[in-house]
C-alpha cells in the first residue's frame, strides 16, 4: 500500500474508532441514564445534546470519516485484486452505509421529531418511549458498523 493510501486508511480507521466510541457510549450508558429520568427531563436533555452535537468537532469527524471511507471504497474498486482492497471496500461500505446513511435515514429523523416535541406534553412523553427504543436500536447498528469498519481498515493496513 502506498503512503498516501496508508495515510487515508489510517485516518479513516481513527475516525471510525472515534465514532464507534461515541456511539458505544450512547448505546451503553448515556441513553440508559436519560431513560431513567422523568420523560420531560430526558427529552429536554436529549434535545440539548442533539442541538449541541452539530456544532462540535463530532460533526467534523463524522463527516470527514464518511468522505474518506467513500474515497477508500472507490480506490478499492480501482485497485481490486491488490492486497487489502477487499478490506478497504468493506470498511468503506460498513461506515458509509452502517454509520453515515443509518444516521441520515434513521437517527436524524428521530432527532427531528424529538426536537419538535414539547417535553412536558403527553404526546412528548409517548414519543419519548418510542424514541428511546428506536433510536437506541439504530445506534447499535452505527456502533457495530463503525467498529467493523475500523477492524476492516486495520486488516487493510496489515496487508
Amino acid at each position: 500500500m502506498n503512503s498516501l493510501l496508508s495515510g487515508l486508511t489510517f485516518a479513516s480507521a481513527l475516525g471510525c474508532g472515534l465514532m464507534a466510541g461515541v456511539f458505544f457510549a450512547f448505546s451503553t450508558f448515556v441513553m440508559t441514564a436519560l431513560s431513567r429520568l422523568p420523560a420531560a427531563q430526558g427529552i429536554a436533555a436529549m434535545q440539548s445534546i442533539n442541538s449541541t452535537i452539530v456544532t462540535t468537532l463530532f460533526l467534523f469527524v463524522f463527516m470527514v470519516t464518511a468522505l474518506l471511507s467513500l474515497v477508500l471504497g472507490v480506490i478499492a474498486c480501482f485497485k481490486w485484486g491488490t492486497p487489502g482492497a477487499i478490506y478497504l471496500l468493506a470498511g468503506g461500505v460498513l461506515y458509509v452505509v452502517g454509520a453515515f446513511l443509518v444516521t441520515v435515514a434513521c437517527n436524524v429523523p428521530l432527532n427531528d421529531a424529538l426536537a419538535a416535541a414539547s417535553p412536558t406534553s403527553p404526546e412528548g412523553a409517548a414519543l419519548w418511549t418510542c424514541y428511546l427504543s428506536d433510536w437506541v436500536a439504530w445506534n447499535h447498528v452505527r456502533t457495530i458498523a463503525s467498529l467493523a469498519a475500523l477492524a476492516a481498515y486495520i486488516v487493510a493496513l496489515r496487508q
